[in-house]
Order: C-alpha cells, then structure tokens, then sequence
C-alpha cells in the first residue's frame, strides 16, 4: 500500500516540475528607445516582440475632376453652390418630419395628432417665409429632389399623408406655375454630380 502511494505521490511531483517547466515566462523585447521617444503609444506583443502602433484616422481621397471647358466648370460650381443652399433645408425637413412620425405614433388622441400636424405645418411655412421663398427655381428643384433623398419620400407624398390629397393637389397646381414639381424623385445614378457634391460636402460628418 505504502509503495502504491510513494508511485502517485512521484507522478504528482513530476507532472508538477514539468507543468512549472513549461510555464516560464517568455522573455519579451522591447524596442530601443531614443530620447526623443516621449509619446506613449499602444502595443502588441508579436511572439516575444513588442511591436508599437498608433491608430490613424480615415484618409478619403477624392479624384481631382477635370472640366472640359470653362463653361462645364462653372455649371458645376453653381450647381455645389445651390446644392450646399438648400441641403441644410431637407435635412431640417428630414428631422422634423421623423419627429413628427414619433409624436403622431405616440398620441392616440385624434384631436393631439391634427393638433401636431398643424405644429409641424406651421414651422416649415415659418421657415418658407422666411427664408426658402427666396430660392430661385433651379434650387427649388433640387431641394424637393433632396427631400426625396433624405425621406425616401416625395414632398407631394409628404403634404398628401399630413393634409390629405385634396391639399397636395393644391400645393402640386402652385407648384407646377412657378416651375416646381413636388412629385420630383431623386435618383443617384441619374444625380451623379449632386451625389458626389453632397458626400464631399461633410454634411454627413
């Protein structure tokens, strides 16, 4: 019994100077410093090196876009002007717009969803008088382009589901005599110069 004990009793032992064996550290190596190396700087240890990273921020590059003409580049350059004019309209409208979607969603009260409506009519007519009934007709085009963009709806879709048709017709008939079309849709492949100036214009940073 006492020579079956002594038996395990070694097999611990050793199991156990080996495992210790097997367990020492390995030694690391730590890059050279100089005496300008003051900033501290994350690391990776790269079997038993310590490699330093530093994370950088995304580069986007940009092609450098060639004009035919003199002409073909002032097109585009009025064309950035007016899409940089009316973008911060769309985006507002976007914004309010989904707000409005939350409040209706939440009030249950018919009288509080016609009276958030009514709220929500009256900021964006606010915002027509003051500032958007002084765009000119190129840039009125845009934007209701820019609002299908943002809403991935029509205005005249919009105006119809807040006011009705009747109403939407009505804004459509205004619309159409001054040279707008609330029904105008956005498409990329087609808008390949509004696309590009609106991803390059950090509206989205």
């Amino acid at each position: 019994m006492k020579f079956y004990r002594l038996f395990f009793l070694s097999i611990v032992i050793i199991t156990g100077a080996s495992a210790k064996a097997q367990q020492s550290p390995v030694k690391v190596k730590f890059p050279v410093l100089g005496k300008n190396d003051t900033i501290r700087v994350a690391s990776t240890n790269e079997d038993g090196e310590m490699i330093p990273w530093i994370p950088l921020n995304e580069v986007v590059i940009y092609g450098y876009r060639i004009f035919k003409s003199p002409e073909e580049r002032a097109a585009y350059n009025r064309l950035r002007y007016n899409v940089m004019k009316v973008m911060p309209y769309a985006l507002y409208a976007k914004r309010r717009y989904e707000q409005l979607e939350k409040d209706l969603a939440l009030a249950e009260d018919k009288k509080l969803q016609k009276k958030l409506v009514k709220q929500c009519d009256k900021e964006i007519k606010d915002m027509f008088n003051r500032e958007i009934k002084e765009l000119t007709i190129s840039q009125g085009q845009i934007l209701t382009k820019l609002i299908d963009r943002e809403l991935g709806r029509t205005t005249y879709e919009i105006v119809k589901e807040t006011k009705g048709g009747i109403t939407a017709f009505l804004y459509q008939s205004v619309a159409r005599v001054v040279g707008h079309n609330l029904k105008s849709k956005y498409n990329p492949s087609e808008e390949r110069d509004i696309e590009s100036i609106i991803l390059s214009s950090g509206f989205y940073q």
